[in-house]
């Protein structure tokens, strides 16, 4: 990430406003897909909106809107971003902005559990995939590992279950470069689509070492977001089995690395997840 510090300095220095912006927007995506403190990294988005917003540079405030608008949310702060001006607009025109869009809300209605939104905004995401040399961005590497976990999920899930298991092994297939160009990077996120196509598979055995690795790997690298992901999907699959110690263990180990990465939403809804599911097993109603 230090490295668009001095990209960024290159470019003012230079009185390149537009690669500033840029190299800005760069940063704060990259941020949050390294699991950079939700707190600090709602303080660069702010910065980041305004310098744009000054630079009269509508396109790109527009985008970096739509991923604040999912930092907010993983902290707890539910609001809508002020638009510019020319905000309908450039979304209605600009696939690439359309893209950001429907991805941001596909991945918070995720990370939220709400499948009909999930399910709803994964298929507007999906029509907006462009050309395959646009899925050389670091960016879209991101997006197939969430498109892949959200769409073995939703093969479990969905009636249309076959054409969602094929999306989801498109998108591990795809993956598949970036962890031959960075297993530290990738490793951890590999296992994890590996885990949650077993899940689908019913190959109980194999999900197990899978989630298992995806912590360990997670953890290892210093992703904390992405350890706390693993341990919440684990939870969900030992849920599934009725192995309720284990399911508890995973939920509140997810709800202490969710606390550090600073997404305190997420934590509430976790925990009001886990407090309902408690209820049902006191009552008989949940295996």
């Amino acid at each position: 990430l230090e490295y668009h510090d001095e990209g960024y300095a290159a470019a003012m220095a230079s009185g390149d406003v537009v690669r500033a912006g840029l190299i800005t927007q760069m940063r704060c995506s990259q941020s949050l897909f390294a699991g950079i403190n939700l707190q600090a990294l709602r303080e660069k988005y702010a910065a980041a909106i305004k310098f744009m917003e000054e630079r009269k540079q509508p396109i790109l405030t527009v985008q970096t809107q739509y991923q604040q608008q999912s930092v907010l949310k993983l902290i707890g702060i539910d609001q809508e971003p002020k638009h510019v001006s020319e905000g309908h607009a450039i979304f209605a025109t600009n696939k690439s902005v359309m893209r950001i869009y429907y991805y941001q809300k596909m991945y918070t209605s995720f990370i939220f559990r709400s499948y009909n939104e999930t399910k709803e905004n994964g298929e507007k995401y999906l029509t907006c995939i462009g050309n395959s040399w646009a899925n050389l961005f670091l960016a879209h590497a991101f997006q197939a590992f969430h498109a892949g976990l959200i769409s073995f999920w939703l093969a479990r899930k969905s009636r249309e279950e076959q054409g969602w298991y094929l999306r989801g092994h498109k998108s591990k297939l795809a993956l598949k470069i970036w962890v031959e160009s960075s297993r530290w990077t990738f490793e951890n996120k590999w296992y994890l689509l590996e885990a949650e196509e077993s899940f689908c598979n019913n190959d109980f055995d194999a999900a197990k070492s899978f989630y298992e690795k995806a912590i360990l790997s997670a953890k290892d690298h210093k992703f904390v977001h992405e350890e706390a992901l693993a341990h919440e999907l684990a939870a969900y699959f030992y849920l599934e089995l009725g192995a309720r110690e284990q399911t508890l263990e995973h939920f509140m180990l997810a709800h202490e690395k969710y606390l550090e990465w600073g997404a305190l939403g997420k934590c509430d809804s976790l925990l009001k997840f886990v407090e309902f599911m408690k209820k049902l097993w006191h009552e008989g109603a949940m295996s």
